[in-house]
């Protein structure tokens, strides 16, 4: 892996560590050293035992993403690739080296890239993240954060605008559309697939759905507007797919 990117892995542990284990073994398995793999303990009632660190308290997926993209940036890595525990690699690849090969393409092609995704099997709530068959890469308006692999330079200059929302729904949505603003792209990688398994940890605390449903349509109503719906909506059409035909080659 080229040198000027180092890439941190962080697996956000929480809910039954069965899933963790699951993700963190595929991918201890595939690491060829270039890469650190730490599972971030946000202190489930399931304790993870092989945790990097376990968070005194819930610090939800907007909180704990900036502990990782402080800790990242602190340490000197150039990106970092922030992983829901409910998800798991169907690319039959060496996914660690293959995705950081596949960003540094892209970027040849496209210029810098924010946030680099890989596409999901399935999503019911953001189209632009399903897999397409022949496809190469898109570039879209925002990404879903179920496992957003983000430049640091990017979060260093745009910032992750989250104190208002401490559930962290929506958080996702705003940080990633602010890339235009700050000169990057948004894509997802039709050569890297993932399934993820929706609200795996979040439905099983009574409540919390229905309170972060609230957080975030405040969040959002406020950063987008009363129409934010239709707003998402629109960004989440906007996409330019690059397939096979286009010469962008699978490597």
């Amino acid at each position: 892996m080229n040198s000027s990117m180092n890439i941190l892995i962080v697996i956000l542990h929480y809910g039954e560590t069965r899933q963790t284990t699951a993700l963190h073994e595929q991918l201890l398995v595939q690491n060829s050293g270039h890469s650190q793999i730490k599972v971030l303990d946000n202190a489930s009632p399931q304790p993870y035992a092989q945790a990097w660190q376990r968070t005194e308290q819930n610090l939800y997926w907007a909180g704990a993403l900036d502990f990782s993209l402080n800790y990242a940036q602190q340490k000197g890595f150039s990106h970092l690739w922030f992983l829901n525990n409910d998800i798991y690699f169907l690319t039959n690849k060496n996914i660690i080296d293959y995705a950081g090969h596949r960003l540094r393409h892209i970027e040849s092609q496209v210029g810098p890239v924010a946030i680099y995704s890989p596409a999901a099997k399935t999503n019911p709530y953001h189209p632009q993240m399903v897999f397409k068959p022949g496809g190469q890469f898109q570039i879209v308006r925002y990404v879903d954060g179920i496992a957003p692999l983000i430049n640091v330079k990017f979060w260093t200059e745009a910032g992750l605008d989250f104190s208002d929302n401490p559930y962290g729904y929506g958080v996702d949505i705003w940080f990633s559309s602010q890339a235009h603003t700050f000169g990057f792209s948004c894509v997802v990688d039709h050569q890297v697939i993932l399934r993820h398994r929706y609200h795996s940890s979040a439905r099983k605390v009574e409540g919390f759905l229905e309170k972060a449903a609230t957080a975030e349509q405040r969040y959002l109503q406020h950063r987008f507007g009363m129409n934010y719906q239709s707003i998402i909506t629109k960004m989440a059409q906007d996409i330019h797919l690059f397939s096979t035909k286009d010469h962008y080659g699978t490597i």
